[in-house]
Order: C-alpha cells, then sequence, then structure tokens
C-alpha cells in the first residue's frame, strides 16, 4: 500500500528536496507541498495523507499548531479544525507568536502552487471514516521545549533537519503504521527529563489511572520500562493479540495518540520513577515496533 505524504517547509528548497527523496520511495508519494501551516492543514484536509512532514518555524501558523489543528481533523472533522486556522485569527499574518511564529523573508508560495494539481484529493477516496494523518516535526533547532510542545501537540516523530534521506523515508514508515519514532538526541533528552531523580514525598494516585483495568496498568507499566509487545505478552503470560488489545484500551481511556504518549504519561502519573526503566527507552526499537 502506497504511503501518501504532505510536506509542510516555507523553504522551497528544503520542501522539494523532502519531496523528491520521498517521492523516489516506490511506496511513498508526496501528494501535496504547502509553504506554511494554513497551507499544510487545509493539504491534509483535502488529501487525506497518511503522514505529515511539518516544519516547526513557518509563517501564518507554526508547524506546532498545524500538528494540533491535523489532530482536530481527526478528532471533530474538518469543520473545527478550520476554524483554527483562520488566516485573519490571531494566528494570521501579524499575530503569529511563541517560539515558532517568526515569519521568513523567503516565505513559500500561495496554496494554490503549493497543493499538486495531479494529486487526487479526500473526496476521489472510498468513502468511510477519515483515516488518522500521523505528523513528524522537522526542525533545524534541537530544542526541548519545541520537542514537549510537538508531542503535547499530537506529533508522532520529531526529527533534526540533518537527518539522512534513508532515515526520513524510515521515519514515514514507521510512523505511517502507527508507531512513533525520535531522533536519537530528542530521545535521550527525554530520558534524562523523566527519569531525573524527584525528591522523596507522597504522592497521590493520579485520577487519570482510574479509567484502567488492573491489566491495563501493568500492559501500561510494562510499556514505559521499554518492552515490546511481545515481551509484554511474555511477561504477562497472555498472547499479542491480547497485548495489542490493552495497548490499544489504554491510548483510548487515557486520550493518548502512540506510545511515545503513553510513556510520557506513565511519567506524569507516578506510575513509572526514576529507576524503574532500563537506559535507551524511547530511543529503542520497541517503541517504534509491535
Amino acid at each position: 500500500m502506497t504511503i501518501r505524504v504532505v510536506v509542510a517547509d516555507d523553504q522551497e528548497l528544503v520542501r522539494s528536496g523532502f519531496a523528491m527523496i520521498l517521492d523516489a520511495q516506490p511506496d511513498i508519494e508526496v501528494v501535496a507541498e504547502a509553504g506554511d501551516g494554513v497551507e499544510a492543514v487545509e493539504a491534509v484536509r483535502r488529501h487525506a495523507p497518511d503522514v505529515a512532514l511539518l516544519d516547526i518555524r513557518m509563517p501564518r501558523l507554526d508547524g506546532i499548531e498545524a500538528c494540533r489543528a491535523i489532530s482536530g481533523l481527526d478528532r471533530d472533522g474538518p469543520t473545527a479544525a478550520s476554524r483554527a486556522v483562520a488566516p485573519d485569527g490571531p494566528d494570521g499574518p501579524e499575530g503569529a507568536d511563541g517560539p515558532a511564529g517568526a515569519d521568513r523573508a523567503d516565505g513559500a508560495s500561495a496554496a494554490s502552487q503549493a497543493v499538486r494539481p495531479d494529486g487526487p484529493s479526500a473526496a476521489s477516496l472510498p468513502h468511510g471514516p477519515r483515516p488518522r494523518c500521523r505528523t513528524v516535526m522537522l526542525t533545524t533547532f534541537d530544542s526541548d521545549a519545541y520537542v514537549y510542545e510537538a508531542l503535547h501537540a499530537g506529533a508522532s516523530g520529531f526529527l533534526l533537519k540533518d537527518v539522512r534521506r534513508d532515515d526520513l523515508a524510515h521515519a514515514v514508515r514507521v510512523v505511517a503504521r502507527g508507531d512513533s519514532l525520535l531522533a536519537p538526541s530528542v530521545a535521550r533528552r527525554l530520558v534524562e527529563q523523566y527519569t531525573r531523580p524527584a525528591p522523596a514525598r507522597s504522592r497521590r494516585p493520579d485520577p487519570r489511572l482510574d479509567a484502567l483495568t488492573g491489566r491495563e496498568r501493568q500492559t501500561l507499566l510494562l510499556l514505559a520500562r521499554g518492552l515490546s509487545n511481545a515481551e509484554i505478552a511474555a511477561e504477562l503470560v497472555v498472547s499479542d493479540h491480547t497485548v495489542k488489545t490493552h495497548v490499544g484500551n489504554v491510548l483510548a481511556k487515557l486520550g493518548l495518540r502512540d506510545r511515545i504518549q503513553a510513556v510520557i504519561c506513565a511519567y506524569e502519573t507516578g506510575l513509572v520513577t526514576a529507576g524503574d526503566t532500563a537506559p535507551g527507552l524511547l530511543g529503542t526499537p520497541p517503541l517504534g515496533g509491535a
């Protein structure tokens, strides 16, 4: 099955370069290009791709807000998301704010030039539920603030722009199949952040975990320790299919998009603390594997 991709970057040469690399893959098709966040959300709404590659710093609407709006397309349909990206709203040409909101003098072309006219639109696709578009953030700025904002906005991957061409295509494939992927330096800092020893204090159980059954809580704990589905199945003495069901229930009940967000949630809720996990968490194959 061909993986459909939208590429968004306000620098035309960078955008075209990524598109050429991906279009050269036999199983990947770039269906649209976008020069800013507003165009990116519109391209996703129109073409219903499997993956969107988003530059973090773009005019009109930055990549993180575009990612959040694309997540809104999944939940609420195009109407709600279109309100979030209205060009004359607070994120319009004069209102982009935050660390990723600065316009560049060499801004990209208009949407009519960015969207490929020969690409199939969402209207031409088979009827049924809108497929979830997963997002991969691309940036030259290896900043913790960007990473945390992007993950909380719903990103499934975070790569630096010096990524090798083979790794870029691999990232698209990993994210398209529903897994997550982070650049090694990003993964390393997340591990350091969430395994940093906390001062001893009494902690009440986080009420978010009340929605989980005992077995689902065990599954989240083992997932956060970096175990693959097969390893969790062996630990709990259940089938791989049962583990996939438990993982799906955990994500649905906690409102999480993928395994990376599940790991973060496990730390935030106190289910996992420093010393509970092995080195390499978030940077190892289990997060990108079955």
